[in-house]
């Protein structure tokens, strides 16, 4: 697609436009579409202005001194509470009204659904239209009864005697009574008559009717400060507050429109996130109910330390819930479970490597994990005891020389190591500009990596302990000794100390650089006293030094964000627009304003959304971290998410070692990386941060790349190869990050047990000659391993007194025994006659007669694929898409003249009924009897002549052989009498030969192969019909263990065109041993394919047909360690995206599949990260569930 792609078709601008004035005035529908009465826009006017004519009934008597304000106030309350009200009841009535008539009438199809039919003002579907109503009765009273005190409170809200106190003027006070109003029509129209779509969407739907409480709720928030300065003494900062507020109530309407402030459920979640972190010191949350009760605790936490008399008691109890509260508490749960199942709630239920072993550190909440966090709660509470106790009390109020002073010049020195040690463990250093030359380059093999970074390893390991047992105790230690918790007794000092003793734990980095930023202000301003500074107390200090680095570190991501978008739009081709060069004026020439937005999305923690990802910046409603209200892990699942779900607990085990080591950067709730390998694109979302442990989302985007997903592929292979692909020797100039514009920055690469994926043509194998030939001796070799195995283990299993049956490899094929194509004619007599050449490729199957009736008879719902006999001519018929030469003919009553034979008395149902009309086996070797197979599997409905016609085919000395190797592993014994008395039980080998000759012509396999298409549809189990079909099919695993060998046989064709022939029986045997105990051997589209790689099969092969091209593939996966490269994604460009992608879809409904703001874009990935977003907005094929690992 172009870059002058439409932002909006022409339908959807249609709606938009007339979407966009309802949101601007609260629900008033004045653009229609089509043609209406005029009194449905009278209707709607009178009601948007009735709240105004109610105020204004109040506020008239007021002026008149007829009624005092709060008696004015209750008047319009009233009148307006009953005007609600009687649009309710009306609502309700005409409700009622047109429920009858559309059950009655015939609905209308032609006519389109947002056309409505006006009979008269006041009829049941003008009244629908203008006042829909409302769904829930409960919500009719509360709404109601909001409605009266919005409008009560909001007329002593604009009084303009009250207006007139506030600014000293009547012209001023009248605009803003005028406009005020104006705001309070838009929110009781929205909250009682009609309620418009908000801008700021954060549901997909509004199942409970909240969207009409938003405005209402930011109009009680102005007048609540209003109140608070009518009833409070002459406080300054109150009476500016609310002179300021006035003027901004005039723009909620422009707010609401802009999509700025936020919807009630989204601003709980915001509020209690923001407090949390910066409040209360914890972490965001995985979840909304998570997030509830930790803000509860811990709000709980800071009230008593404000009621705890002693400030030692505040101290010990801080550090104590702190340290609790910091844990990964969802271990506490699976404690009572057994250490196994706290992996597995983790989100690995579903399959995926294997957990960790148990003695792998933090995994689990075990014996070793209390011990040692129950350690260093002793040690912390002791050490801030006895500082405080003997030091706290008596310390100099000189920072420089006091007792602080070496604590604080400790801080200063953990904090350069830890830094460097993280900074050095990286792809690149200093925010990603420079490459890391310490970094391993040019990694060839897992192993060569690892080797390569055993000196990073050591470093690592430093950092960890420096960080998370050291800095911990010397940051204990500086607040214990702090002057400011004598003064610990007031709200703002109990909130401070609370958030500093537990981000110590929660968050030690940090900590550490907000207590150091702390201690180079005290350094520099020596002994010197900053009067507004130092009367904050150090704990407030250290909160708003994270409050300000937070928002500082957003803003530069916003910022970079804005530039590249500004830059991308002209400097990338593709995605110059006709507009750009405009777009980047008006940002030129308004570049105060363009810093406005960027700054104040900064200041609310609120994403910056470009407009259809254009140069066109807004801010956008502040939201959680998480930026989907959804629980996490919901996904679009398809048969490619099986390998994101085998590697996510690799990557888990992974993930856990860089984040210990610091290979991926600081770790703050919100951050974004992107994993490469191969084909597979890994997003993974860090979702909460604590002592010890951090809790992830992984998210597993399509294999099938579209045209916008290749091109940002081939991007990210760039960025990453530049990074970890490069020469060992570096100039100055290739030193720096080339990519550093682009949103993604390479961080480490991670060794993970993934599947590799081999795909080959066939062309040259399947349909040489040479090795067709070899087929039927290669499946008879397969065969007989896999019947002499068979009852290997049947024998195994009869002497173990475990009542667990074996694991059983079941092999899937399209037929059955209700599936086989079955022609009217006698296909028997032209065995070695076949139409499926390639010069067309396999035909596609039809449904025959017989299949339908067979499957209606067996009570199936759904029809299988069928064939026609090869050659005829198919047209449609009353039978759907069978073949009309697949219809039985017509037979005479009474006659069977022309018909095939049948012989019932060779029926497979009888013999298997009575297996003692069979001859009695008489072996030679009382052992042999191990070895016997079912009765049923002897009585194919062949004839002897032809089973001793292909006798030479049989393979005596590989029965020999085999039956020589797992003869004494069922018996236990070595002898070699026995062994040689098996080998020459003739009645055994007989049986042998003819089941497996039996199983031969059931395949249709009993000529040499010579069609690869043949070849192909036996090894999907698409198997023509013989005559010894049905008995085949008769038992189930006589049936599987001949598909298998055909397989297998295959599979061996396979190895032998690439790697040689076999040069013995024993390399052979060892072979097929290794086929069964480390491939799965079959169909991608199998269950135990999808079984197999969740099972971590070792390997796995299918065998395909790409009808395009017209060739056949073999797909080959390996699991071996892979490198796995991931870099750090701008979580405020991902954040800006997915607002953008939120507004796009939820509010202008813009759909498309080829709209612009999905295009591909290599430097913003915005084809990627739509992808990555929640469903259903987003399509990732897989999330995990929220993945608690440890990092110590």
């Amino acid at each position: 697609m172009g870059p002058d792609v439409p932002l909006l078709n022409e339908y959807k601008q249609e709606f938009f436009w007339k979407r966009f004035p309802q949101t601007i005035l609260g629900g008033p529908r004045f653009k229609l579409g089509y043609c209406a009465p005029p009194y449905v826009y009278v209707n709607q006017a009178i009601l948007f202005l009735t709240p105004w004519l109610f105020g204004g009934i109040g506020t008239l008597l007021c002026q008149l001194q007829l009624l005092q304000e709060l008696h004015a106030t209750v008047l319009s309350g009233m009148l307006m509470c009953g005007g609600a009200a009687g649009v309710q009841a009306l609502a309700l009535y005409a409700a009622r009204r047109s429920g009858e008539v559309e059950r009655l009438g015939a609905p209308n199809i032609l006519v389109d659904e947002e056309e409505v039919e006006f009979t008269h003002c006041v009829s049941p579907e003008t009244v629908r239209f203008i006042a829909p109503g409302k769904r829930f009765g409960l919500n009719v009273v509360l709404h109601t009864v909001l409605a009266g005190v919005l409008c009560g409170f909001g007329t002593w809200y604009v009084f303009l005697g009250r207006l007139t106190a506030l600014y000293g003027s009547i012209g001023i006070s009248l605009v803003v009574y005028v406009l005020s109003w104006v705001t309070l029509c838009i929110a009781e129209y929205s909250l009682i008559v009609n309620t418009a779509t908000e801008t700021a969407t954060f549901q997909a739907q509004d199942t409970y009717e909240i969207t009409p409480l938003t405005r209402p709720l930011y109009i009680f928030i102005f007048i609540a400060v209003d109140l608070a300065d009518r009833f409070t003494g002459p406080v300054p900062e109150l009476q500016l507050a609310s002179q300021v507020l006035h003027v901004l109530f005039l723009f909620l309407p422009l707010l609401w429109a802009l999509g700025i402030l936020p919807p009630l459920d989204a601003l709980l979640l915001w509020g209690m996130e923001q407090a949390l972190v910066f409040g209360l010191g914890g972490s965001p949350m995985s979840s909304n109910l998570r997030l509830l009760l930790m803000f509860a605790v811990s709000a709980g936490v800071a009230v008593c330390n404000y009621f705890i008399p002693s400030t030692l008691g505040v101290v010990l109890f801080s550090i104590s819930t702190g340290f609790l509260l910091s844990l990964d508490l969802s271990q506490v749960g699976a404690l009572c479970r057994g250490p196994r199942a706290a992996f597995g709630d983790r989100g690995f239920r579903r399959g995926g490597s294997p957990p960790p072993p148990p003695s792998s550190f933090g995994w689990s909440l075990g014996c070793r994990e209390l011990l040692l966090y129950l350690s260093v709660l002793l040690v912390a509470v002791a050490e801030a005891g006895v500082l405080h106790h003997f030091v706290g009390s008596a310390q100099s109020q000189s920072p420089v020389t006091g007792p602080q002073a070496p604590v604080s010049y400790l801080l200063l020195v953990l904090f350069c190591l830890c830094w460097a040690l993280r900074e050095i463990q990286g792809a690149y250093v200093f925010g990603g500009v420079f490459l890391n030359p310490l970094y391993p380059k040019g990694m060839s093999s897992v192993q060569t990596f690892k080797q390569r970074n055993r000196g990073l390893y050591i470093a690592a390991a430093i950092r960890r302990v420096l960080l998370y047992l050291v800095s911990p105790f010397a940051m204990i230690a500086f607040l214990s000794m702090d002057k400011s918790l004598q003064l610990l007794h007031r709200a703002s000092l109990s909130v401070g100390f609370t958030r500093a003793f537990r981000v110590v734990w929660q968050s030690s980095e940090d900590a550490l650089l907000q207590m150091v930023v702390v201690v180079l202000m005290r350094l520099a301003a020596g002994n010197n006293m900053l009067p507004g500074w130092d009367s904050l107390g150090t704990g407030v200090q250290l909160l708003l030094v994270g409050l300000i680095f937070d928002r500082m570190t957003q803003f530069f991501a916003k910022l970079k964000f804005t530039l590249t978008v500004l830059v991308t739009s002209w400097t990338e081709k593709k995605q110059r627009r006709q507009s750009a060069g405009t777009l980047l004026a008006l940002n030129a020439s308004l570049c105060p304003l363009l810093l406005a937005v960027v700054t104040l999305s900064a200041l609310l923690s609120a994403p910056l959304l470009p407009l259809f990802t254009l140069p066109i910046f807004l801010v956008g409603f502040p939201r959680p971290q998480r930026s989907w209200p959804g629980p996490v892990g919901t996904a679009c699942p398809c048969q490619d998410s099986i390998f994101y779900q085998q590697m996510s607990g690799s990557l888990a085990s992974a993930l856990r070692t860089a984040f210990a080591r610091g290979s991926l950067g600081s770790l703050a709730p919100g951050s974004h990386f992107l994993g490469r390998f191969q084909d597979r694109m890994v997003w993974i979302m860090i979702l909460e941060r604590g002592y010890g442990y951090c809790t992830v989302n992984i998210k597993g985007l399509e294999l099938q790349e579209t045209s916008c997903h290749t091109v940002e592929a081939r991007r990210v292979d760039e960025v990453f190869e530049a990074a970890f692909e490069r020469p060992e020797r570096l100039g100055f100039t290739q030193g720096f990050n080339l990519h550093w514009g682009n949103t993604l920055t390479p961080c480490a690469a991670l060794a993970v047990r993934v599947y590799s994926d081999a795909r080959n043509v066939l062309s040259g194998i399947i349909d040489s000659h040479d090795n067709l030939r070899k087929l039927q001796d290669d499946f008879l070799k397969a065969l007989v391993w896999l019947l002499l195995r068979y009852c290997s283990q049947s024998s195994q299993l009869a002497q173990t007194t475990c009542n667990q049956p074996s694991e059983a490899v079941v092999v899937e094929s399209n037929v059955s025994s209700l599936r086989f194509r079955q022609d009217s004619s006698s296909l028997t007599s032209f065995g070695d006659w076949s139409d499926e050449d390639d010069l067309f490729g396999p035909q596609p199957a039809r449904r025959t007669v017989a299949l339908v009736t067979a499957e209606v008879q067996s009570g199936q719902g759904a029809l299988q694929i069928g064939a026609s006999l090869p050659g005829s001519v198919e047209m449609d018929s009353l039978f759907e898409n069978m073949a009309l030469s697949a219809l039985q003919p017509l037979q005479p009553l009474g006659l069977g003249i022309g018909m095939p034979a049948v012989d019932k008395g060779r029926n497979a149902e009888v013999f298997r009924d009575s297996p003692g009309s069979l001859p009695q086996l008489n072996f030679s070797c009382p052992q042999s009897e191990v070895f016997n197979l079912p009765t049923g599997w002897r009585t194919a409905p062949l004839l002897p002549s032809r089973l001793l016609q292909l006798r030479p085919l049989f393979p005596e000395d590989w029965y020999r052989f085999t039956l020589g190797r797992f003869g004494p592993t069922v018996q236990g014994e070595t002898s070699e009498d026995m062994t040689k008395a098996l080998k020459e039980d003739e009645a055994l080998k007989e049986l042998h030969t003819q089941v497996a000759l039996s199983c031969l012509i059931s395949l249709g396999a009993e000529s040499a192969f010579t069609s690869p298409s043949y070849v192909y549809r036996l090894y999907c189990g698409d198997i023509l019909w013989t005559e010894g079909l049905d008995w085949l099919s008769s038992s189930k695993e006589l049936y599987q263990l001949a598909l298998r060998a055909f397989r297998f046989s295959f599979k061996l064709l396979f190895d032998q065109a690439s790697l040689g022939p076999m040069e013995s029986p024993e390399e052979l045997f060892s072979t097929l041993e290794e086929y069964e105990r480390d491939w799965y051997i079959g169909l991608v589209t199998e269950k135990g394919w999808h079984d197999s790689v969740l099972q971590e099969k070792p390997f796995l092969f299918s065998l395909g047909h790409d009808l395009a091209m017209g060739t056949y593939t073999g797909r080959v996966l390996s699991l071996q360690e892979q490198l796995v490269h991931v870099g750090r994604l701008n979580g405020e460009g991902v954040r800006g995206q997915w607002a953008n992608l939120s507004w796009e879809l939820l509010y202008a409904t813009n759909d498309d599949e080829e709209r612009y703001s999905i295009q591909a874009h290599p430097f913003m990935l915005r084809n990627l990260t739509v992808q990555a977003a929640d469903p259903p907005l987003g399509y990732p094929i897989y999330s995990s569930a929220p993945l608690h690992f440890p990092c110590l």
